[in-house]
């Protein structure tokens, strides 16, 4: 369920707004405002998870306010006016929908707003048994992983400052969904990468920053399975 809040200085514009969201399922309009300056002294205490933020409104616009709250609520953004659309994204709202306002558009970016809403964030952080007890490992510091030559059952990661971590008995699969999907890449059967850590691509061989014992750089073989998921994440 989307429990959204309106935020329009213009009335007519919440009546119409708040009758197209009653017209679509598993949408609920918890509350609507006109002033952005009430709408911020009352949101956090309301149990919303989006927003529909007009853009231009006097005294504050949308992006000013999208500024204050986009780090706790997701957000769509409305205007009449087009030239608002790359400061919108800049934000990294869920979506920007053009004045007047069309059913099957907002429904558009509703089923965006869904499927994040749904996606929990992976946790910044992993917590597994290792070599040196129960460890807590930032995966912002996590620059290679690969699999443990010793014993194919553990992995060891490579963090940024060349210290090396073992991960016991955990396979790709089950740490993939641990770290966040937009900072990491399988690159073959044994090796995951920090996109961080990547230095040059191409559609064989990746060299990362990560610098060896002879003081080269770190290469790895990109494997065949892998290769257009791979493609698809640097949008090749």
């Amino acid at each position: 369920m989307i429990k959204c809040v309106i935020l329009d200085d213009e009335l007519l514009a919440i009546s119409y707004l708040k009758l197209l969201c009653e017209q679509i399922e598993n949408v609920e309009v918890v509350k609507a405002f006109n002033d952005p300056k009430i709408f911020l002294n009352e949101i956090d205490h309301i149990d919303c998870n989006l927003c529909i933020l007009d853009i231009e409104m006097p005294g504050m616009t949308g992006l000013q306010v999208a500024e204050l709250i986009s780090d706790s609520k997701k957000i769509i953004f409305t205007t009449a006016y087009k030239e608002y659309a790359a400061e919108a994204f800049d934000l990294n709202v869920v979506d920007y929908v053009r004045k007047p306002i069309k059913k099957e558009r907002l429904i558009q970016a509703f089923e965006k707003a869904k499927e994040l809403v749904e996606t929990p964030p992976k946790k910044a952080f992993i917590e597994w048994n290792t070599n040196i007890g129960k460890t807590v490992i930032f995966t912002e510091q996590i620059a290679y992983i690969k699999t443990s030559e010793i014993d194919s059952r553990d992995k060891d990661i490579t963090l940024n400052d060349g210290t090396t971590i073992v991960l016991k008995n955990l396979n790709f699969k089950n740490l993939l969904e641990m770290l966040p999907a937009k900072d990491f890449a399988q690159v073959n059967k044994k090796e995951i990468i920090a996109l961080a850590s990547i230095k040059v691509f191409s559609t064989n061989e990746i060299i990362s920053t990560i610098s060896t014992e002879d003081h080269n750089f770190l290469k790895l073989q990109i494997g065949e399975a892998y290769k257009s998921s791979l493609m698809e994440l640097f949008g090749k």
